[in-house]
């Protein structure tokens, strides 16, 4: 063989491999899920790891998407999220929480029910569709801005369902912006529905929580507006005894942040997921 043929044989082989990897990486699906009590169809991008098989059973990773965002936002803006899928071989679901429902289910509007749709349907769903391990010990769910709002409350409400919950610049305490994101849309106005903010609110629902019930993640940057609110969730979990992670660094309210931030979680997951399959 001379040296130009065996030199384009070495870079189709090359080329072969390659091809190879690609079609055993991560899995990117956009999918339609059902809502039975919204009567609707839902997309979903749903990230299945490198080598995935039904004679194996993975745990699942919800994150969730901010204000006005949709379910293609976290594989757009963060497409690494696929090489985390890989590396600690657990599914990512990325579910459209539409525009501003704040993942409730609405007390004044009976066509905003993310809660049930979230926590229940789409679990179910995700469930009965792959491979999974099918327990709370199995699930954690986190999310950014409106989506780290949804993924605490959701987890702190639910805690059946999820075993660990996180939140990235997350929303955690509405109350303090009684005029911003459609929220008295989902809830009334503050001044005639207060009740609403005030049991809707992540930081009123610690008392949910005892010690260890829920693995808890907490992130935000100091120029983050959410970055007061999230100082005094942190300070309340400490004052009920609660163990949790929270961190903070420097960045606001960006992509940049939660791209740094998601690679952080991921692993804190990955290490709840490890512990629970020694159990």
């Amino acid at each position: 063989m001379n040296r130009t043929l065996f030199l384009k044989t070495i870079l189709l082989l090359i080329v072969v491999a390659g091809l190879v990897r690609q079609t055993e990486a991560a899995r990117v699906q956009h999918l339609t899920t059902h809502s039975q009590s919204m009567d609707k169809d839902i997309e979903a991008v749903v990230i299945t790891p490198e080598g995935y098989s039904e004679s194996n059973s993975y745990p699942v990773l919800y994150l969730l998407h901010g204000y006005s965002g949709n379910q293609n936002d976290w594989i757009n803006s963060v497409p690494e999220i696929k090489n985390y899928a890989d590396l600690y071989q657990f599914i990512i679901v990325c579910p459209d929480g539409a525009f501003s429902s704040w993942y409730l289910d609405s007390p004044i509007d009976e066509n905003i029910k993310y809660e049930t749709y979230v926590a229940h349907e789409l679990v179910e769903w995700v469930d009965d569709s792959f491979s999974t391990i099918a327990s709370r010990e199995g699930r954690a769910i986190t999310g950014l801005s409106m989506g780290g709002h949804g993924a605490l409350y959701l987890a702190f409400r639910n805690q059946d369902v999820y075993g660990a919950a996180g939140s990235l610049s997350g929303g955690v305490d509405i109350r303090p912006f009684p005029n911003n994101w459609d929220l008295s849309k989902r809830l009334g106005t503050y001044a005639e529905n207060k009740e609403n903010w005030e049991e809707n609110s992540v930081i009123n629902l610690v008392h949910k929580l005892t010690p260890g019930s829920l693995q808890i993640s907490i992130d935000c940057g100091v120029s983050d507006f959410f970055y007061g609110v999230n100082c005094s969730l942190h300070e309340k979990l400490l004052e009920r005894n609660i163990p949790h992670d929270f961190a903070t660094r420097p960045g606001g309210h960006t992509w940049d942040y939660w791209k740094n931030s998601i690679a952080f979680q991921s692993v804190f997951f990955h290490h709840f997921f490890e512990k629970a399959k020694e159990k």
